[in-house]
């Protein structure tokens, strides 16, 4: 059908008793179902940029079922068949009566919200298209009328006002005549941007696109794309109006708006801490220097393009500083400082506790069966006694079958088996080796990754080590359990 301009119904949910006696076989064509009222809005957003008649309504143990109507039984009959002929539904779309739900047209809802959903206990559930499971509580027999709802419906209440959404944009992404060629470039956009839809332009050509979005909001993201290399660089925004039909439905984005125009500017964070935050998220790798080189800009790029907090670089990176903080609040982290070594580091002391010293050595094993073992080094030398060590490291199994990365004064060490995932650097400052072994279950890899790039790039000293004044290759005795540090 072709592209209309949106609108929505400013009210309340509109129960079954606003529907006259004559249309008391009236059904809805059940679509999609979501968990949560959230993620039902978002989704509704989205069949709405298709459907002027999308509803939701509240099904069992946190279900909403998002649906098209009510309308008569005989005129949804055809329009279901019609429209899994045009491929604009799922294909398991089916019908479900209207009778005894509690139906909210899209943006009836307060602030975004659906009708909370009551709580039965749960029945069979099969898979619906995007994801979703099928709600329980309904009947097998989808073109069935359905055993009557529990849940006595609310008095109607009147319709205020009819108003029409600002004009909705979407980012265009690439275009292609062939069908088979436009799903497998829709599917390899979706791999970076899982909300991309197909649509049939009114010229005939197939275009991937992703949105709607205001214009205000689409410019400032076009921008932001661009410079993060995620889309062409010819890429454009165009009006919904002039998309044509939807061949393939994709998702509503959820996009940060920019700031208002008349807003004070946030203050960009100082940038030692912007890059500490990218390095946390697993998208820097550069040093921790405080300078806005070419690596610190792309990693800011891609890491605004992936959090989606805002097209603003100062309010995105604020979000995600707030962001670590949180997450170094979660996992406990503290100050811990080693005497033995001399050095100091954050450590996520809640999961280790100390097992004990041994010549260049300081070694931490789990707590309370965590899985996780930290092991600090620090001893006099220079680039041979740093290989001696990674390669006691290696011997010991504390890394397994690692890769190894070598560089004048700095080494690094990864390796996984079964169980651990393991991380070990060790760097030659001031004439001494010092640096660690952090030992991480292989089950929660990200927080691996994020603690190894904290305490690499937190490590220091604080006072001389134990052995300062007595240069001896290390105890090569583990003190982690065999099934700890090598299984």
């Amino acid at each position: 059908m072709p592209m209309r301009r949106f609108a929505f119904v400013i009210g309340t949910a509109l129960p079954l008793a606003f529907v006259t006696a004559a249309q008391a076989e009236d059904v809805v064509i059940r679509i999609e179902a979501k968990r949560g009222s959230d993620a039902a809005h978002a989704s509704a957003e989205g069949w709405s940029a298709q459907f002027p008649d999308v509803v939701t309504f509240p099904l069992t143990d946190g279900w909403v079922g998002i649906a098209l109507g009510p309308m008569p039984r005989d005129e949804a009959a055809a329009r279901l068949e019609q429209l899994k002929q045009e491929r604009k539904v799922p294909g398991d779309s089916f019908l479900s009566a209207a009778e005894g739900r509690e139906l909210t047209h899209l943006g009836t809802a307060a602030a975004g919200s659906v009708p909370p959903a009551p709580q039965a206990p749960m029945g069979n559930a099969s898979t619906f298209p995007q994801g979703a499971a099928q709600p329980p509580g309904e009947n097998d027999d989808q073109m069935d009328a359905e055993a009557p709802s529990e849940i006595a419906p609310a008095q109607p209440e009147p319709i205020e006002a009819v108003a029409e959404r600002p004009e909705q944009f979407f980012l265009r992404l690439e275009s292609t005549t062939d069908r088979a060629k436009a799903e497998e470039i829709l599917a390899k956009w979706r791999e970076t941007l899982p909300e991309a839809g197909l649509w049939t332009l009114p010229n005939g050509r197939l275009a991937i696109a992703f949105g709607p979005m205001e214009q205000v909001t689409g410019n400032a993201w076009l921008k932001a794309f661009k410079d993060a290399g995620a889309v062409p660089k010819d890429a454009f925004l165009t009006p919904g109006e002039d998309m044509g039909e939807i061949a393939i439905i994709g998702k509503v984005p959820d996009l940060g708006a920019p700031p208002a125009p008349d807003a004070a500017p946030v203050a960009m964070p100082p940038l030692e801490d912007i890059q500490r935050a990218l390095r946390w998220a697993g998208h820097y790798q550069g040093g921790i220097d405080g300078k806005d080189g070419p690596m610190t800009r792309a990693a800011i790029a891609e890491e605004i393009v992936r959090l989606r907090a805002s097209p603003d670089t100062a309010t995105a990176m604020a979000e995600l500083i707030a962001r670590r903080e949180a997450w170094r609040a979660e996992m406990g982290l503290s100050q811990l400082q080693d005497s033995h070594t001399g050095l100091v580091l954050p450590a996520p002391m809640e999961k280790l506790q100390f097992d004990r010293a041994e010549r260049a050595l300081s070694i931490y094993g789990p707590r309370n069966g965590s899985g996780a073992a930290l092991i600090l080094f620090s001893q006099p030398g220079g680039q041979q006694e740093m290989l001696d060590l990674a390669g006691l490291v290696t011997a010991l199994g504390w890394v397994p079958a690692p890769e190894r990365k070598v560089e004048r004064g700095a080494i690094t060490l990864d390796g996984r088996n079964q169980t651990h995932i393991s991380h070990a650097e060790g760097r030659v400052v001031d004439g001494r080796v010092q640096g660690f072994v952090l030992i991480w279950p292989v089950s929660d890899p990200e927080d691996q990754h994020r603690l190894a790039a904290e305490i690499s790039d937190n490590l220091s000293r604080f006072a001389p080590g134990a052995t300062e004044a007595q240069p001896e290759a290390p105890a090569i005795a583990p003190a982690i359990a065999p099934a700890t540090a090598q299984d």
